[in-house]
């Protein structure tokens, strides 16, 4: 017989020798070998946790950040001289991600995915490259795509360029920019567009080496930038010290809207 399934007989014999009775003494516990290997393991497992526990501090930070990142700011570095003087190669700035497409205003700067509105291909990334942007992403660099700009032109608008007197139309009315690098002309091309609903024409302020709205005019959408893939609107630069402090929009005198 089995002895794990041995029980007492109920006669009042003598149990017979090699039987198995469990104890009757108050506070006995079995204990089989799977409950000893069973607290060992709970012991291990709470033993590695209080070694690990030095890392909930950093990944709750890590959460933190790209909580802040995805919905608040994004840092974003500079890489080329199209916004300059306003913006310099190696400027770090942040962008808030709070500004609705429907507030924006003509002169404001913003940063933006250039995918859809300059046609731009999007090199396929696999998963070791994608958590390596990631990474990167936190320290405020960008996607190929992401380009900064001013907005020249609203939804709605007409965009001319260039008014009798040599400057910029928009809406009719001739506009100053005092944003735009010394002894650069509002722009060397020729053109006069209408803005669509929920589009943004943009421009640089470095006008002869910007890559903006005017250089897509032929592509679809026309170098016209859709609001949903525009990231935030700058900021405040904070990098280097020396310039740091926010980024002056120079908002474009008021003009009123196409048609008002």
């Amino acid at each position: 017989m089995d002895p794990e399934r041995a029980v007492p007989e109920r006669s009042g014999t003598s149990q017979q020798a090699g039987s198995a009775a469990p104890s009757s003494r108050p506070g006995d516990v079995a204990t089989s070998p799977s409950g000893r290997d069973g607290g060992r393991a709970t012991h291990a497992a709470y033993a590695a946790a209080r070694r690990h526990r030095w890392l909930l501090g950093p990944a709750l930070l890590l959460l933190a950040i790209v909580v802040v990142r995805a919905f608040l700011v994004t840092p974003f570095g500079i890489p080329s001289e199209s916004m300059q003087d306003t913006l310099l190669i190696g400027d770090r700035i942040l962008v808030s991600r709070t500004t609705a497409p429907a507030d924006l205003q003509r002169g404001d700067i913003i940063v933006f995915d250039a995918s859809q509105a300059f046609n731009l291909r999007v090199p396929e990334r696999g998963i070791v490259q994608t958590l390596v942007e990631a990474v990167e992403s936190l320290a405020g660099k960008g996607q190929p795509t992401d380009y900064v700009k001013r907005i020249i032109g609203l939804p709605g608008d007409r965009v001319r360029c260039c008014s009798a007197d040599g400057r910029l139309e928009v809406n009719g009315d001739a506009v100053s920019e005092p944003y735009v690098a010394p002894g650069q002309k509002p722009s060397a091309l020729t053109f006069d567009v209408a803005v669509p609903a929920d589009r943004f024409w943009v421009m640089g302020d470095n006008r002869g080496s910007s890559s903006d709205s005017r250089a897509h005019l032929g592509d679809p959408g026309g170098g016209m930038v859709p609001g949903d893939d525009i990231i935030g609107k700058v900021w405040v630069r904070y990098w280097p010290l020396g310039r740091l402090g926010s980024v002056d929009q120079g908002q474009i005198a008021s003009v009123p809207r196409n048609g008002e």
